[in-house]
């Protein structure tokens, strides 16, 4: 099987070489427009043949920067134009170069221009790329309102969270690339909202991206382009009628001269936040009977939540530049967990409430090294990275707990200790080679290792001073992964129309974990896996068509396999599952654009999907919280999206989705319900009123949810927000009204065996945010130009 595998790769690799070249022609131009004060512009590119000056293919651009591809041409024109500034006609010529930077093309003010006449352009928030992936812009949009990733991506198209945890709508759980590399979800806290350009949803992910996950989200920050010093004051204040008051202060910092360039962020939040679960367990066999009705609160205080940053480029030449960053977060968070349960059983009457006094801190450093190569003229380049991160969590609980059993009180005291280091460390190095024709070969390889230690001890003292450690509760930890990787990916094109991708990933993974829990436990496993890809899209007339198939793996959390027990009640415990294992999707997709709609429809398989259930504990009224896999999973879905404008002052963006989701059980006794179709509804709309005020509305609507195993009831939300800029857009001045009905919370029921669960978590997700925004610095027009290629390998930088 090896000897094969090998075979395969060999012979795709040297048939890949192999393909014909056509004649020297450009395949792809691009530049940035700016007028007289080095200010980028808003406008259109139009691509015109030669010498017939006819109508070829256009593209918008928002922000100085254009681009056009697929091109194929040795020579031909560009037109330029806008109401910022006069119709510019250039000439292009084939000289080498395949893909061409054109740098920076410095154009004329519009003499309509002037003082008592300003253009406005809004950012597009939404566009759809013919491979399939989803491009959302953040900066100058209602999401970059957001003070956190996490806000961010919650209100993007078709994007989902539960528990930390993001997903696609119709695809499933995501993994998180930082400018074209993996990040944990721990990392989010450390990126700073305001240097975020724009995220990227990647619903066929090629093989150069890591297996895991079943879709990805690329975040993509900000590229400094200009000499000078420039940077941005961000003050949010923040209040919530569930959740109290925050407020957060954010400062950006970037500088460049010459080929150096410098970047700098820190940023603090500190408040209040909270969460409410309602969960109600009842068997109703009459000899088993039992009534638990939990509601248990989170309270969170804030003290300070702080992230920060630096990093430094230096650019060697036009050709190559060297890298250095270096980003953390701390976070310390007091407050109080309270929760209370009633419990009627066939013999007894309870009532059990219990009050943890938090006392959590975390913290994280994490460096990356990148190095970028361009090699040859045509636009092949190498990227040599490496990232080290050390992530630290230390937990100090106090418990107090009461009951009252039938008429009999009780009262006891805990102390839960928890102290977890996670160190993540990942080297990789990416090669690809464009061809004259324009057909495109990449390799790499990449090697990653985690180490997760953790150690819970857990103490009772029934008199609040004489504590005796609990081993039933404590429990050490540590798990050890190490997976090298290695893929090769070809894209091109034939029969002048067609592109396509075919690529494959082969991922080694061994794992060591032992713990002490249940008289100690070790487990190791090693295993290779192979993951194809492979695209294809043409256009026919002004259809786009395309077609996709991936594979890929989604591997149990680090803190899923923990068997620690953490407290919630007398009678509730979360515990993570040392035997799941990972499960493994197959998706298959197809899809269409015509104008500016955009409609997929596909079907994924996967074999031992994950999910999370209450399960039966040791004692007959406990429940244990934790993650299993489940047989198998069936996934069918369909997107239909439209975005459009009415001139100048309303840009809209919406989406209707389907879901239908079936799962197989065959190892636990859970009742499953009969599948429906699941709709999901997105629209975001931007309203300008010239030199008054924006009004941007977003919402969102998720539909009844039949899996199988879990009902989840309909969730929506509504934001409105309105923003006005003053001092030439130095000072922008916005208020914003977040989930105003309040009706995000998550609730639902299933069945366990006899057992039936309801649930209801409610978060501080209604909000008002008042945010004050003022950018500052000056910028000076530079000669040097970088015309490295791959913006993800440039963007790694910051």
């Amino acid at each position: 099987m090896k000897v094969s595998v090998l075979t395969i790769f060999i012979s795709f690799a040297l048939f890949c070489f192999v393909v014909p070249s056509n004649a020297q022609q450009v395949t792809t131009v691009k530049g940035k427009i700016v007028n007289p004060a080095n200010e980028p512009l808003i406008g259109n590119v139009i691509l015109l043949s030669a010498p017939d000056s006819a109508f070829v293919k256009g593209a918008a651009f928002t922000d100085g920067n254009f681009e056009l591809t697929g091109i194929n041409r040795k020579e031909f024109f560009l037109k330029f134009n806008s109401l910022q500034f006069p119709d510019t006609i250039i000439r292009v010529q084939y000289q080498g170069e395949a893909q061409l930077n054109l740098g920076t093309i410095l154009v004329a003010r519009s003499k309509y221009h002037l003082n008592e006449v300003q253009v406005v352009g809004n950012t597009p928030l939404v566009r759809y790329s013919p491979s399939g992936t989803v491009e959302v812009n953040v900066a100058n949009t209602a999401l970059a309102s957001s003070n956190s990733v996490t806000e961010i991506l919650t209100r993007s198209p078709n994007v989902l969270e539960s528990d930390g945890r993001f997903s696609v709508f119709g695809k499933g759980e995501a993994i998180i690339y930082l400018n074209g590399k993996q990040i944990t979800a721990e990392r989010l806290a450390s990126i700073p909202t305001s240097q975020i350009s724009k995220i990227e949803i990647i619903g066929n992910p090629s093989a150069k991206y890591d297996a895991e996950g079943k879709a990805v989200i690329n975040i993509v920050t900000k590229v400094k382009t200009d000499e000078g010093l420039m940077g941005t004051f961000n003050q949010f204040l923040t209040h919530s009628p569930f959740g109290g008051n925050n407020a957060s202060s954010a400062l950006d910092l970037s500088y460049m001269k010459g080929r150096l360039s410098l970047v700098g962020n820190y940023s603090i939040l500190w408040g209040e936040t909270k969460e409410r679960l309602h969960t109600i367990r009842t068997r109703p066999d009459a000899d088993d009977y039992l009534n638990s009705d939990l509601w248990t609160d989170w309270n969170r205080k804030l003290k300070n939540y702080s992230n920060y940053g630096l990093g430094a480029q230096y650019n060697f030449s036009e050709k190559s530049n060297l890298s250095l960053a270096y980003s953390g977060y701390l976070e310390k968070m007091g407050g109080t967990t309270n929760s209370r349960n009633s419990i009627d059983t066939k013999t007894d009457k309870s009532y059990y409430t219990s009050g943890i006094k938090k006392d959590d801190h975390r913290w994280n450093n994490s460096f990356t090294l990148n190095y970028n190569l361009k090699t040859d003229s045509l636009g092949s380049t190498l990227f040599v990275g490496t990232q080290y991160s050390k992530f630290n969590s230390d937990v100090n609980d106090f418990i107090e707990e009461n009951s009252v059993v039938n008429t009999t009180p009780g009262l006891r005291f805990l102390k839960n200790l928890v102290g977890q280091r996670i160190w993540i460390s990942a080297t990789q190095a990416d090669y690809a080679k464009v061809f004259a024709s324009g057909n495109r070969l990449e390799l790499g390889a990449k090697f990653s290792y985690v180490e997760n230690t953790s150690a819970t001890n857990f103490y009772t003292g029934p008199d609040g001073s004489n504590f005796k450690q609990d081993s039933g509760l404590s429990n050490k930890f540590k798990y050890v992964e190490k997976i090298p990787a290695a893929y090769i990916s070809y894209s091109g094109t034939f029969a002048t129309k067609m592109n396509y991708t075919l690529g494959a990933r082969g991922e080694w993974t061994n794992y060591d974990l032992t713990t002490s829990a249940n008289s100690g436990q070790s487990l190791s496993d090693s295993y290779f896996n192979i993951f194809p890809n492979a695209s294809i899209s043409t256009s026919v007339n002004k259809w786009k068509l395309r077609a996709a198939y991936s594979s890929r793996i989604t591997r149990p959390r680090y803190q899923s396999l923990n068997p620690l027990v953490i407290y919630q009640d007398p009678f509730t415990t979360i515990e993570g599952n040392p035997n799941l294992i990972p499960e493994k999707t197959h998706s298959f997709e197809v899809g269409a654009n015509y104008s500016d709609y955009d409609l997929k429809i596909g079907y994924n398989y996967t074999i031992d999907p994950i999910d999370a259930a209450a399960l039966r504990g040791s004692s007959p009224n406990s429940y244990v919280l934790k993650a299993i896999n489940l047989y198998r999973g069936h996934l069918y879905f369909a997107t239909l999206s439209k975005s459009f404008s009415v001139r100048k002052w309303w840009n809209s963006v919406n989406s209707v989705s389907l879901n239908y989701l079936k799962q197989v059980d065959n190892k636990y006794d859970f009742q499953m319900l009969t599948p429906r179709p699941q709709i999901y509804l997105y629209t975001s709309n931007t309203f300008t009123v010239p030199d008054l005020f924006r009004l941007q509305l977003l919402a969102w609507y998720a539909g009844d949810k039949y899996s199988g195993l879990y009902y989840d009831q309909h969730r929506s939300t509504v934001t409105l927000g309105i923003e006005r800029d003053f001092l030439r857009n130095k000072l922008r001045l916005k208020f914003m009204a977040n989930d105003i009905f309040h009706s995000t919370a998550s609730r639902g029921n299933y069945d366990v065996g006899k057992t039936y669960i309801f649930f209801d978590r409610t978060y501080s997700t209604n909000y008002f945010r008042f945010i004050v925004t003022y950018n500052f610095g000056k910028l000076t027009k530079t000669d040097f130009k970088t015309k490295t290629t791959g913006q993800s390998e440039n963007n790694r930088a910051n």
